[in-house]
């Protein structure tokens, strides 16, 4: 979805321990520490972590509309699952983003790479779409961009979640950028693979044999991580496949 990115929406370039300093120049991520931060603080004391020791994961199924937020601290392996929320809108269908204007969500592994406090949806959080792999599987393609996790209600290829929440995301991807987390990770996938919508979906495609592969490639990297709560490291063949490192 396009967005206003301006020298602001940049921030990435900057040293991690000037980061947050230079967002809260921003009002509405004044506005989102004050509202969110304390309570935050607390619900993450609850589960054994800490504001100022944090790394994120998170998680976007497309047929469950539904964004997950995992996190944990920076010594320790697994993540724990944090929030659920709900997409506030949607746009597409399963499968992957194959081209600008599609109207599609992306399917893939990414992480976040921009944050833009001054979003036309409240606050937003951008996505490094098209990866490596997008770019191997349509090297000819005009694949679009502007892919971003935001507020608001309404979206073309985006994910949204309401101004309210996205300032719970925003907040929490800031203090993990602060303490060093410059990447990330956003794993994007049709549907939990561990579940009978799978069964059913891949019932649904079978005249699509390329597409099936692409969600088998995908699962693998679901399965890795649901099996150790671990983040997999992931690379991209020549092919556009994803491979564990």
């Amino acid at each position: 979805m396009k967005n206003l990115l301006l020298a602001f929406s940049l921030v990435l370039l900057l040293a991690p321990d000037r980061f947050k300093q230079q967002q809260m120049q921003y009002e509405r991520v004044r506005t989102a520490y004050a509202q969110k931060y304390a309570d935050l603080d607390k619900f993450l004391k609850n589960k054994g972590l800490a504001m100022t020791n944090l790394e994120l994961y998170l998680r976007v199924f497309k047929q469950e509309q539904t964004l997950e937020i995992w996190a944990k601290k920076k010594e320790d392996t697994p993540f724990q699952l944090l929030l659920t929320y709900p997409f506030c809108a949607m746009s597409g269908t399963v499968g992957p983003k194959r081209r600008e204007g599609d109207g599609q969500i992306p399917e893939g592994f990414y992480f976040i790479d921009r944050f833009n406090p001054k979003s036309n949806f409240y606050l937003s959080l951008g996505v490094n779409y098209p990866n490596a792999a997008d770019k191997a599987r349509n090297p000819t393609g005009k694949l679009g961009g502007d892919i971003f996790l935001h507020g608001d209600c309404q979206t073309v290829g985006c994910v949204s979640i309401t101004d309210d929440k996205i300032k719970v995301l925003y907040v929490l991807a800031v203090e993990a950028f602060e303490q060093g987390q410059t990447q990330i990770p956003v794993h994007f996938f049709p549907v939990r693979f561990n579940t009978p919508a799978y069964t059913q979906l891949k019932s649904a495609y079978t005249q699509a044999p390329q597409l099936l592969a692409f969600w088998k490639n995908l699962e693998a990297g679901y399965q890795a991580f649901e099996q150790s709560k671990t983040v997999p490291s992931l690379l991209a063949t020549p092919e556009g496949r994803y491979v564990m490192e």
